[in-house]
């Protein structure tokens, strides 16, 4: 998936057990993200409700994805069906991404 980005550009590559999302599902996704500085993630559903961050953000220092950027690694459980943002910063350059989950 390509997120929506400010001063950099964002790439996304999910990882789940099945499609489409459910809710309760622990989902891993890469990023790709251009910029500077260190990475920072968090997931919203619309009315607020956090996400569940099972790990990361981890630096991944090879990979054959091949977009634009430093890659990491993170996890996530969606509490509850809907759409939910997900948010990256870095020092310069931010993003998000909207994920539907059943």
């Amino acid at each position: 998936m390509r997120g929506t980005a400010r001063d950099a550009e964002l790439w996304g590559l999910l990882f789940a057990r099945r499609l489409p999302i459910r809710h309760g599902d622990e989902v891993k996704i890469v990023w790709r993200m251009t910029g500077e500085g260190p990475l920072r993630v968090s997931a919203r559903h619309r009315d607020g409700t956090p996400a569940r961050v099972v790990f990361g953000p981890e630096e991944h220092s090879g990979s054959t994805w091949r977009r634009p950027g430093q890659e990491w690694g993170t996890g996530f459980a969606f509490p509850k069906a809907g759409c939910w943002k997900i948010e990256l910063t870095r020092t310069r350059g931010s993003g998000h991404v909207w994920l539907p989950v059943r």
